[in-house]
């Protein structure tokens, strides 16, 4: 029996004070989905209120979108995420954060899921995130009392994608720039390039174009 994957949504759904929707971005679950649930491993979705997460990016044009959001058991389980109190990371051999602006709101301070993510690694298992996820990695420490992402290659929606999306003083933070604090060897590619790193078992994707190639990392990371 294969262990499972547990993947972090947000419970957050406004760009700050823009009046803007916002949530996890439905091609950053969809996609690592596809990749991991074909291999044979269970999902379990978390978001930091537990309940029905708002959902960003909502395109089912996109055939992988289309397919997990019509799969009833996969589309019943993240509508009913799990709080982050439900969680025994004993049962993940690997975490992902999804994207999505809201994330930028809810993921960092969020000191449950941190402790999960923590666990999880010290445990020898995988921390994942793409886009906007890497918010969550910004907090996570580990035994030693150093950052996780300290002193390792991490990327993320970058700085240059924040100014192209205009939301640069909107959102409470700029991601690169927080990550690059806590110690992390900030890599990144242009505008929407598909970019992604392993590091000692972090895996980290710059944008929505990189979220299949994050599930495909972490399934060549759990087959090792």
């Amino acid at each position: 029996m294969k262990k499972k994957i547990l993947f972090v949504v947000t419970s957050h759904d406004k760009k700050g004070s823009t009046g803007e929707d916002t949530g996890y971005y439905l091609g950053e679950v969809s996609h690592p989905w596809e990749v991991l649930h074909k291999a044979g491993y269970e999902i379990d979705f978390v978001s930091p209120k537990g309940g029905t997460p708002p959902v960003d990016g909502f395109d089912l044009k996109d055939p992988v979108n289309k397919e997990f959001w019509e799969n009833t058991e996969y589309k019943n389980k993240i509508d009913h995420s799990l709080q982050p109190s439900q969680i025994n990371p004993d049962n993940y051999s690997a975490i992902f954060y999804a994207g999505g602006h809201g994330a930028m709101w809810d993921f960092a301070d969020n000191t449950e899921l941190a402790g999960i993510a923590s666990k999880i690694y010290e445990k020898g298992g995988i921390v994942s995130a793409v886009c906007h996820g890497p918010a969550g990695l910004v907090n996570i420490k580990l035994n030693n009392g150093k950052y996780l992402v300290d002193g390792k290659k991490i990327n993320a929606f970058t700085n240059e994608e924040e100014a192209e999306v205009k939301l640069t003083n909107v959102v409470p933070f700029l991601l690169e720039e927080k990550l690059k604090e806590r110690g992390a060897k900030f890599e990144k590619s242009g505008l929407w390039q598909n970019h992604v790193v392993t590091d000692q078992r972090v895996i980290t994707g710059q944008n929505p174009q990189s979220a299949k190639s994050v599930g495909e990392a972490i399934l060549k990371e759990l087959s090792k």
